[in-house]
């Protein structure tokens, strides 16, 4: 592979996958700058020496697993389907919580009975050919269905709508990525009890060796990992503002922690009201769960609360966000191996 200078982020080029992406990073701060949309080449204005590159999500991981580009964003089906964990690919963010769908062995609903992998190897021992399975992904499907003790599999590779493929004879089944199912039962196809073969969603990637040789890379690799975790942390949280009347910050800090969901992430954050009459009230900030917001606010009027104050939350940093660590903690064990 020839020797490069500029640092490469892959994400998908069409379809939902990349219009979420761009959502994301765009709501992190990290908005794509493309001025002319015909280009497959972009950048990042907070992230200077960046290259973003524009690929189909399956070639995404071909690229991070050969190092043609140093981090992706695109589906775990996709990064799996490549082999996953190893030497060459490093997940550094394994939930970005979009393009959710499971991978899964299909079957036409008319085989009555087949409800199981086992009920599968039975009917394929008794029909004494091989099943013809149409997928994506090859690589994930031959694995489980040797896990299985189906060893007769004829495994076709086929690209575009694979539920046409029983319909029309060409294969027997399929393994395919579900995300509603409305598709499988308008096509008359059903899932295997247990033939889910993997839980699928948006991922950011890298190449572990340029992780490990370049450390201007592990710097871009902090950069995005801070703004999406702090991004992914606050996005489901809103920050709240209440006055309450106490003795003490600390009598009001007591009074909040008999309560459920107003203790705040670590704590309240408690400060004194400066009033005309010198009186005996405080300002509370706390951040609680979006899903939480009705109930704390009767919390908070049941210990005094009033003129309560609710905003959106852009970002909660940590002290250093964990899958940061986690990436160091893998890079420093492989170099010790």
């Amino acid at each position: 592979m020839t020797k490069r200078n500029e640092i490469r982020l892959a994400l998908p080029s069409k379809g939902r996958l990349a219009d979420d992406t761009l959502e994301l990073l765009a709501k992190a701060d990290l908005q794509i700058y493309k001025p002319n949309p015909r280009q497959f080449q972009a950048t990042i204005p907070s992230l200077p020496g960046l290259v973003v590159l524009f690929q189909r999500s399956g070639d995404i991981a071909v690229s991070v697993h050969d190092g043609t580009v140093d981090f992706g964003i695109t589906g775990w089906d996709m990064v799996s389907e490549q082999g996953g964990v190893g030497d060459q690919i490093l997940p550094l963010h394994r939930e970005l919580g979009y393009g959710q769908c499971t991978l899964n062995v299909i079957v036409p609903d008319a085989w009555e009975g087949i409800e199981s992998m086992a009920d599968l190897e039975t009917r394929q021992k008794q029909k004494k050919t091989p099943l013809r399975v149409a997928t994506k992904f090859p690589y994930l499907a031959q694995n489980f269905f040797q896990e299985h003790g189906l060893e007769n599999v004829d495994l076709i590779t086929a690209e575009g709508t694979l539920e046409i493929a029983p319909i029309i004879g060409h294969t027997d089944l399929i393994v395919d990525l579900v995300s509603t199912g409305t598709t499988l039962r308008a096509n008359h196809l059903k899932q295997l009890k247990d033939g889910e073969i993997l839980s699928s969603q948006a991922c950011l990637v890298a190449h572990r060796p340029a992780l490990a040789t370049r450390p201007e890379v592990r710097e871009i690799a902090r950069q995005l990992l801070e703004f999406i975790v702090a991004h992914l942390r606050a996005k489901d949280n809103v920050a709240v503002f209440v006055n309450i009347r106490g003795e003490s910050p600390r009598a009001i800090a007591d009074l909040m922690r008999t309560q459920q969901v107003i203790s705040g992430l670590q704590g309240p954050t408690i400060s004194q009201v400066i009033t005309e009459k010198n009186g005996d009230w405080y300002a509370v900030h706390i951040v609680v769960r979006k899903d939480q917001l009705a109930q704390a606010i009767s919390e908070l009027r049941d210990i005094g609360g009033s003129g309560v104050v609710v905003t959106s939350v852009k970002y909660i940093f940590e002290e250093e966000p964990e899958v940061y660590k986690a990436m160091l903690q893998a890079l420093d064990k492989k170099d010790n191996q």
